[in-house]
């Protein structure tokens, strides 16, 4: 689910601290979004908004898609799905030429969550990008590890005393400075809340161990650093609060709306990808991608707002071709249902509600149901793409139960499922203020239901 609500204004300090003389409003640099581990571009479609919202191009906001998201175990060797922190440079540096090359720029804003922050780090540092990038913003990025331990997995890119972080943060002068010049550099944090910036490793499946790691591990000296309370790791770069940080650091001035300004007529656009199995490693599981998947099947049904039931036919049926794409005139009144059907997947029943403004980068992802879920007479997950669920903090349900699922406290995880019985009919999720509705399907047909 996408939150609308707003976090807690940051102090005028704190604000003054993110500013930076940046380029003037009538330029409006080209922006390249830069996802995270195992992400989509997806992910960056509020932000977007709010970007648009606020007088951006359109044609100067984009968000890439690194076909293999997913980082190696161990950056030194291949591993089928998977990209190295190498490759992942090169395909940026691809992009950001592209979009050069598109806008006549010279120079473009990068901004990053998570992984993506690593790329961005290593194409200024180490692949010509300090004279082609103004402004670096680096969300929730673990700048110096998830861990730093002796003798944990030190060939990760994520490894605090790994070579790879270690010679990103090598100081760069005699300041001491981990980040390189002259682009101007924006960190932005959470207080406590980040589950891969804690100082032990209850996020990373061990809950005794102490990573040597702090809640100020994103921070980097030599550049603005912002700290969001209670934010969690990807609401670093997905709240509404993170796009206040980052279009004052570019800009040097207020945006005049952190609300998302609906449009009149709408188009959706985006990709069908999916989950590989390595043809050379069968063994070693699904990996997510994000390929299209050709010969895909998409149907989408404007669906009523309180019982998620199909009005009238289908306003989009699709053959999808190898591009991936597809696209619709839509209404910004009507919640959707996108149906996904494809070979080796279950059919994939997701329900979205409303989309206020146009976008292309709608990634629809067909799941897999696992052996252990195929017992129930249905399967109804529910996720939260752009940041996790924290019974702390957030006002949510799921089908009647408050909290969802599985979600715990601290803000690390993401997903609920449950397991309806009885006929088919409406699934309810709130988050927030939010709220989707969607329709059980039967588990013994390979059919799931998404909310997202």
């Amino acid at each position: 689910m996408t939150t609308r609500r707003h976090f807690l204004a940051l102090s005028g300090a704190l604000l003054t601290t993110a500013c930076a003389t940046g380029p003037s409003m009538t330029a409006h640099p080209p922006i390249v979004f830069v996802h995270g581990n195992g992400d989509t571009a997806a992910l960056w479609q509020t932000t977007m908004w709010r970007f648009e919202s606020n007088g951006w191009p359109r044609d100067r906001l984009h968000a890439i898609d690194l076909p293999y998201p997913l980082a190696r175990d161990d950056d030194t060797r291949a591993q089928p799905g998977r990209t190295s922190t190498a490759e992942h440079m090169a395909y940026l540096r691809s992009e950001v030429d592209k979009v050069l090359q598109a806008t006549g720029a010279a120079q473009v804003v990068l901004i990053g969550n998570s992984r993506g922050g690593n790329a961005i780090r290593n194409y200024i540092q180490n692949g010509g990008g300090a004279a082609k990038v103004s402004h670096a913003i680096l969300g929730g990025v673990p700048n110096h590890g998830v861990w730093n331990v002796p003798g944990r997995a030190p060939g990760s890119e994520f490894a605090g005393n790994g070579p790879f972080l270690q010679g990103l943060n090598a100081p760069k002068n005699a300041a001491g400075d981990e980040v390189t010049g002259p682009v101007k550099w924006l960190t932005i944090r959470s207080d406590n809340n980040d589950k891969f910036a804690q100082p032990t490793g209850q996020w990373i499946g061990d809950r005794n161990l102490q990573t040597g790691v702090t809640f100020d591990g994103p921070a980097l000296k030599g550049a603005s650093n912002v700290v969001l309370p209670r934010v969690d790791h990807r609401e670093t770069s997905f709240s509404p609060a993170a796009f206040e940080a980052t279009y004052r650091f570019i800009t040097g001035k207020a945006p005049a709306t952190l609300s998302i300004v609906p449009e009149e007529r709408i188009v959706l656009a985006g990709k069908v990808t999916g989950l590989g199995v390595s043809s050379t490693d069968p063994a070693s599981g699904n990996f997510q991608n994000n390929l299209p998947i050709p010969g895909a099947r998409l149907v989408v049904y404007a669906v009523d707002p309180a019982s998620g039931e199909r009005r009238g036919g289908a306003v989009l049926d699709e053959v999808i071709d190898a591009s991936g794409r597809w696209s619709f005139q839509a209404d910004r009144n009507t919640p959707y249902e996108f149906v996904v059907a494809a070979a080796g997947y279950a059919t994939t029943h997701i329900y979205r509600s409303p989309f206020p403004r146009s976008t292309s980068v709608i990634n629809l992802r067909p799941e897999r149901i696992p052996e252990t879920d195929r017992a129930g007479p249905s399967l109804v997950i529910l996720t939260r793409p752009r940041g996790y669920f924290d019974p702390g903090r957030d006002r949510m349900a799921f089908d009647g139960q408050s909290p969802p699922p599985g979600a715990l406290p601290g803000a690390g995880v993401s997903a609920s499922r449950i397991k309806p019985t009885g006929p088919q009919r409406a699934v309810v999720a709130e988050f927030n203020g939010e709220k989707v509705v969607g329709r059980t399907w039967p588990t013994a047909n390979n059919e799931v239901s998404v909310l997202s």
